[in-house]
């Protein structure tokens, strides 16, 4: 039987363990995605040893108990034991070099943890052989996304980035029906989650990164998938944004409330033939939607168009605690336990993305399949990502520099000027 992956977490909050300010989050989150999917994978064999790293040790405790008491308990005690650094009285920002050093070459780390930090912590466990997951944005700057591909190419390392939209069967079916309705015309996206989350983020909202690299990196990333096989590359990208909400609540004066992309693509070596992306993405949306993240586009093409709500998915509760109605998304994360007890929520494209990610790397560590064979998959890989780095870099670039910025590649290279 095939071994099973060590894998370390960098990162302990809502997305990791679904602990926010002291117990677990408001949002659609509360027992985080990854750790919970990582301790299931380790129940069914995928999965051999568990870690987890933090900068500030001392809320290991709380972290525990919290996975103990919302999944241990809940889920037939699923074992949710995982190494921790740094030690509990400890706090230390560089604790995940001694972390990644126990590992061993084959073994494999997930990053959610702020955007500036995606590149270093990346770059550290890639030179040691170790196979990285990143959330996305996968990095901020294009030419750091061009050396971690140069260094993974090197080291012969899987990176893949948590681009789990991709998953979304909804989303997946819809790049397929892409492929057959002519030459692209238009896209557009929106995508938004509410004022509340400027909270959960107010460590960086605004500071170290924007609500593009964190919302619209899902769509920016989607429509590539759709129009990338067929030759499309994006070329120019003019960005603007709104602020005064998220000021008026705390956030520090830089912090922009809405941000729109606009982009334009064309197809390799047919200039003439030419679309235009609108993306647009916020943080202040209502506080009492119903919906945590409101997610939407519409794809244009000369035979046709595809249209796709993914906050409404005919699955609605009514519930007095909550005070209004809410729209609920259990194709992401299904929390339910199944008949006995025990996690059941596989499907979701939440969990199968990471799924993919474990899979991949025991199959490179077996000689299975080698990193440019889960590129030529069409996975979200970094050498499949460039354009949604370049696009979101050249977005804030625009709005700094108030100008358009040009996206050029020559013989396979990348640059924005």
């Amino acid at each position: 039987m095939a071994a099973p992956l060590n894998v370390l977490m960098i990162g302990t909050g809502e997305y990791t363990t679904g602990f926010v300010g002291g117990g677990a989050s408001g949002s659609d989150k509360k027992v985080g995605v990854v750790g919970l999917t990582l301790f299931d994978l380790r129940r069914r064999g995928k999965v051999g040893q568990l870690g987890m790293v933090g900068v500030n040790g001392t809320k290991f405790p709380a972290i525990r108990e919290h996975l103990s008491k919302n999944i241990t308990q809940v889920y037939n005690n699923l074992d949710t034991s995982f190494d921790s650094f740094p030690a509990n009285d400890k706090v230390d920002p560089d604790a995940y070099k001694a972390a990644i050093d126990l590992l061993k070459p084959g073994d494999a780390i997930t990053i959610f943890t702020p955007d500036p930090t995606h590149f270093p912590i990346a770059l550290y466990a890639i030179e040691r052989g170790i196979h990285v997951l990143i959330t996305k944005p996968a990095v901020k700057l294009l030419e750091h996304h061009l050396e971690l591909a140069k260094k993974a190419n090197e080291k012969g390392v899987y990176v893949f980035i948590e681009h789990h939209k991709r998953f979304d069967p909804a989303y997946s079916d819809a790049r397929f029906k892409a492929q057959t309705l002519g030459d692209w015309n238009y896209f557009y996206s929106y995508m938004s989650q509410p004022k509340s989350q400027l909270e959960t983020f107010k460590s960086w909202a605004g500071k170290e990164s924007d609500i593009s690299y964190y919302l619209n990196s899902h769509h920016v990333d989607i429509c590539d998938s759709m129009v990338q096989q067929r030759g499309y590359l994006p070329v120019k990208v003019s960005a603007t944004s709104s602020k005064g909400v998220a000021t008026s609540l705390g956030c520090v004066d830089e912090t922009e409330d809405t941000i729109s992309l606009l982009v334009t693509w064309e197809l390799k070596d047919q200039p003439n033939k030419r679309a235009i992306a609108v993306y647009t993405s916020s943080w202040t949306a209502p506080q009492r939607a119903g919906i945590h993240t409101n997610q939407y586009f519409h794809y244009l093409a000369k035979e046709g168009e595809i249209r796709v709500d993914q906050a409404h998915r005919g699955y609605d509760v009514a519930d007095d605690r909550a005070g209004q109605l809410q729209w609920f998304n259990p194709f992401y994360m299904r929390y339910a336990p199944d008949e006995d007890g025990n996690f059941n929520g596989q499907t979701g494209y939440g969990y199968i993305s990471i799924e993919k990610f474990v899979d991949g790397c025991r199959a490179v560590n077996e000689g299975r399949a080698t990193p440019a064979d889960l590129d030529a998959k069409g996975l979200p890989t970094l050498n499949n990502t460039i354009a949604t780095t370049a696009i979101l870099e050249a977005g804030r670039r625009s709005i700094d520099e108030g100008r358009e910025i040009q996206i050029v590649v020559e013989n396979g290279q990348w640059k924005l000027v």
